[in-house]
């Protein structure tokens, strides 16, 4: 049977680096790829043939995390040294130095804008810069222990944080506040980011679990236990369909979240993979590795999805709205268990470079997004004054969740009709065949 998917295909692999590749990012255009390693160093990989990486020495200790700023026009680095560095990414690499923290910096980032970045430290704090001025702008500590990363929301009103205090935090931008924890006794977070719409955040932790939670209902959608050891990382496709994740135990997995599934187990690198991204097309990814080895892989497995199903999902369909801080309840620490759903999966066959993996789990988990065209008016509207609070507010989520069922099943009969396709096309070629031989003869 015809398959929707393609297989992903790596397609470069980079060596300059001297040791452990900590963080990998695409430039916003797609021409560059930036690397960050344990031996002090930051490098601009060019996609253009024949052309050389820059190599950025300059800090002093391990960088951490490297990143594109919006425009493409800088890359921000982190280092153990405790430092930030700005950078030019073309030949020259002039770079700025701020000394951001007391400890550590374990993550940088840009808001969507452009205007601001943050840092993450061991420290146990958060601190926001003025990119254009290069100034502090103020600082976010209720976190008890190293903080390992944080992210700012697509919109830039929100923050995702995770420590060593094994709680992920949300922040108000405006009001400098932590409105929302999520807490899990049995590991902290390594890497945590938010969805494409900017509805959930997905975190990778210490327990070998990636973790997925809806930031407007404080509730976990998706609990998916794939690898044998420790995740690193992960990343988003732009689509918001999938999620990259690397791992200690070597590998590079790909989940799709609307089947809630493993799809691919890439073997590419040898040892602890510390680092994935996509690129802002969703078209490639990249990640780096304690073999101090780049690889950049051709996505495939999106060709369908993000070109058919998202163009005929738009005909029904009209983009979700950023969370309100309102929607972000309650404020006390949600306490993850063990009585949480899990996904166990394990792959069916080894293929070269990578592991592909189609059997679906044994329950269906629900999808990322939630907004249907043409809900003009929400149902209980006019009868929310008649209703207790507590029952009227119980009501709204199940419409909710209604909704979402709907755009789930909109989107499974996409997929269905794609694949209906690909399987109609596939059984004319083979009837096609005996008739091509019977020519010949």
């Amino acid at each position: 049977m015809a398959s929707a998917l393609e297989d992903p295909a790596l397609q470069r692999h980079f060596k300059g680096h001297k040791d452990a590749v900590t963080y990998v990012d695409f430039s916003p255009d797609g021409k560059q790829l930036a690397s960050s390693s344990a031996d002090a160093c930051v490098m601009i990989w060019n996609f253009k043939p024949q052309s050389r990486a820059y190599k950025y020495p300059g800090h002093k200790e391990a960088v951490t995390c490297v990143q594109f700023s919006p425009s493409g026009h800088l890359v921000a680095s982190s280092s153990k040294d405790r430092t930030v560095r700005l950078w030019a990414p073309n030949i020259k690499g002039e770079s700025s130095v701020l000394k951001a923290h007391t400890a550590v910096v374990r993550c940088v980032n840009f808001s969507s804008d452009g205007h601001t970045f943050i840092t993450a430290s061991d420290d146990k704090s958060i601190k926001a810069w003025n990119l254009h001025r290069q100034r502090f702008l103020y600082s976010l500590t209720e976190h008890t222990n190293w903080v390992r990363c944080a992210r700012f929301s697509p919109d830039g009103r929100l923050i995702a944080s995770c420590s060593d205090d094994k709680t992920v935090r949300i922040w108000d931008i405006t009001n400098r506040l932590c409105i929302n924890t999520f807490v899990d006794y049995k590991g902290h977070s390594n890497y945590v980011d938010f969805n494409p719409m900017g509805t959930c955040v997905a975190s990778a932790g210490v327990d070998s679990t990636v973790k997925v939670w809806d930031i407007r209902t404080n509730k976990l959608l998706q609990h998916y236990q794939v690898h044998n050891a420790g995740v690193n990382s992960l990343s988003f496709h732009p689509s918001g369909n999938y999620l990259l994740t690397a791992s200690n135990d070597g590998t590079v997995k790909i989940l799709d979240l609307l089947e809630g599934r493993l799809i691919y187990t890439l073997h590419g690198h040898q040892g602890p993979v510390l680092s994935v991204a996509f690129s802002k097309s969703g078209d490639q990814f990249a990640s780096g590795a304690t073999d101090a080895q780049v690889l950049v892989w051709k996505t495939n497995f999106d060709k369908y999805n993000i070109k058919e199903i998202v163009k005929l999902q738009q005909k029904r369909t009209c983009p979700e709205a950023p969370p309100h801080l309102n929607d972000i309840y309650p404020k006390t620490p949600h306490l993850h268990t063990s009585s949480g759903h899990s996904i166990e999966t394990k792959a069916l066959h080894t293929l070269n470079k990578y592991e592909r993996n189609d059997n679906v789990c044994n329950y269906p988990m629900p999808p990322l997004a939630s907004s249907v065209e043409g809900q003009k008016e929400h149902p209980l509207v006019g009868v929310q004054g008649a209703l207790p609070r507590s029952l009227s507010n119980t009501l709204e989520q199940i419409v909710d969740q209604l909704n979402v069922l709907t755009q789930t099943v909109s989107i499974l009969e996409h997929r269905l009709t794609l694949t209906e396709d690909k399987l109609k096309e596939c059984l004319e070629n083979q009837q096609k065949i005996p008739a091509h031989a019977s020519e010949s003869d």
